[in-house]
């Protein structure tokens, strides 16, 4: 893969020496010449100066043969015309913008640029990590909306199926751990004693989740 990638900083540096590593051919655009410094004496990409939204710029970095283009600046606007100039101008299928602010990252994501809203993220995990609310989170998607947390299962829900859970719960099951091993389910998966049930859920919804996961279901039995 050809990947163009906009901002050489902290994340710019380190993401266009991960995607070398892995084999892939790299072009960091940033307007300030010193910053690729960062990238290290050995990084062999393609390195250019200018402004990241410049048509031109692009062309130089290799934009019209790109795989995917990551938009890293300091700057959000910069950011998301940028990525929208490499999506909808060059049509590069592979976008992805860092995004300071929660409520911009959200209108962009509808317009279909997948972004990294890293304040909002690492503000979430700071929280989880000072104030511990006894859910284990596996996994919670970059804009901080969607989580997988493991479920607590009352013992009533032995021998009943993912799909009446989910019919309960309204929630999705993401996966379940048997005797060790994941296991992508079916609706039609029966619970076994000592299954680890993982569910996708919401911080609006995550608490009536477990509340009715874990309650009795005797009278829905």
């Amino acid at each position: 893969m050809h990947v163009v990638i906009m901002g050489c900083g902290r994340l710019g540096s380190t993401l266009a020496q991960n995607l070398e590593t892995r084999g892939h051919s790299v072009a960091v655009i940033d307007q300030n010449s010193d910053a690729f410094r960062r990238l290290g004496a050995d990084f062999g990409g393609i390195t250019v100066t200018g402004i990241g939204f410049d048509r031109d710029v692009l062309r130089s970095a290799g934009i019209e043969r790109a795989d995917a283009f990551a938009a890293v600046s300091s700057g959000d606007n910069s950011n998301i015309i940028s990525a929208r100039l490499a999506r909808e101008t060059f049509g590069v299928s592979r976008v992805v913008a860092r995004i300071y602010d929660a409520r911009r990252a959200q209108v962009y994501e509808r317009l279909g640029i997948p972004t990294v809203a890293t304040i909002r993220w690492a503000a979430d995990r700071m929280v989880r990590h000072l104030v511990p609310e006894g859910t284990v989170e596996v996994f919670r998607d970059p804009t901080s909306v969607v989580s997988i947390v493991e479920v607590p299962l009352h013992r009533d829900w032995v021998g009943r199926t993912l799909k009446a859970l989910e019919e309960v719960t309204g929630a999705r099951v993401a996966y379940l751990m048997r005797f060790g091993m994941g296991t992508l389910g079916t609706a039609s998966t029966v619970i076994q004693d000592g299954d680890q049930v993982f569910m996708l859920v919401t911080d609006d919804t995550v608490g009536t989740v477990l509340d009715l996961a874990s309650g009795s279901q005797r009278e829905g039995h």
